[in-house]
């Protein structure tokens, strides 16, 4: 019988994954959702990404937003990470003040080309020269495997693939590492066997998890997850997002839905319940349009 850990760290994604496929919002929203979700007490946030204003209208404006997070790294101790798609992207990060990035290799080379147009072993090859850029700027770096168990457009991933993006990154003296439901499709099963499968190629790097509630199995693919050993899950307030390039992939597990299930399940976590639901109807407000999260309909169980 496996053994729950007592914490699991929640890096709430809204801001980047969350807001990647919706329309431009203005910089002033944003900063008004940033307050909303540090006022939750979350420890790890996703604040942009550095890539292709053209292909990610909606983050095009990374270098405004990272000009303000220092003042939230000083008042509330948020961690703030920022994705990159190239070395390029990473110089951006950092002279943007971002110190910790990360690198997002997908496992499946149909998903990889319409991502970022390169094959997954061309993605992969990157890897030193990303981590040698941050590591020399003092900044550290998470790879995370994407579609790491199906593809949109191939079909099922061979466990293979993810295998060897893994085995680079540690290779290359990686930081942290994660591997990514892109499309919502995994089921417990299938997670419980990827990570214990991992775990003893990955030694004592921390392993994190993202999953989408697309076919409604997010929420117990974390479990499973955290069953399994993984301490560091993904989620956006609302269960705001989706990627771009990947059709049919939608909703990030809500920030406040995990949280009600790892609480329930006895383990701590850094958010806050009530203000985590309060974030997620700012989220809805600033998109305009409605959000799949259960907590945001339905509330806690316990009142008052």
């Amino acid at each position: 019988m496996s053994t729950l850990p007592e914490h699991v760290r929640i890096r709430d994604v809204s801001l980047r994954d969350g807001l990647q496929i919706e329309d431009p919002i203005p910089l002033s929203a944003k900063l008004e959702l940033l307050a909303a979700i540090a006022a939750t007490g979350v420890q790890e946030m996703e604040a942009t990404a550095f890539v292709s204003p053209s292909k990610v209208p909606a983050l095009a404006d990374a270098p405004e937003l990272a000009a303000h997070l220092q003042e939230y790294r000083d008042s509330h101790g948020i961690e703030f990470s920022a994705l990159v798609a190239s070395p390029n992207g990473a110089k951006r990060a950092i002279a943007a003040g971002l110190s910790s990035i990360e690198y997002v290799v997908s496992a499946a080379d149909g998903h990889s080309r319409a991502n970022v147009g390169r094959t997954s072993a061309e993605a992969t090859a990157l890897i030193p020269e990303i981590i040698a850029i941050a590591h020399d700027s003092g900044a550290t770096v998470e790879v995370i495997v994407a579609t790491a168990w199906d593809c949109p457009f191939d079909g099922p991933t061979p466990h293979q693939r993810v295998v060897d993006v893994l085995s680079t990154a540690v290779q290359h003296d990686v930081d942290r590492l994660a591997i990514a439901d892109t499309i919502g499709t995994t089921t417990p099963r299938r997670v419980t066997e990827t990570v214990e499968a991992v775990s003893p190629l990955i030694g004592d790097i921390p392993l994190g998890a993202h999953f989408h509630n697309t076919r409604g199995a997010g929420l117990a693919s974390a479990y499973a997850a955290v069953s399994a050993g993984v301490t560091r899950l993904d989620a956006s307030v609302g269960g705001l997002g989706g990627c771009p390039f990947a059709p049919g992939a939608s909703g990030n597990i809500a920030t406040e839905d995990l949280v009600y299930l790892l609480r329930d399940s006895g383990i701590g976590v850094d958010v806050d319940l009530p203000a985590a639901i309060d974030a997620a109807a700012v989220a809805q407000r600033l998109v305009g349009h409605d959000l799949p999260s259960s907590l945001l309909r339905a509330g806690d169980r316990i009142l008052g």
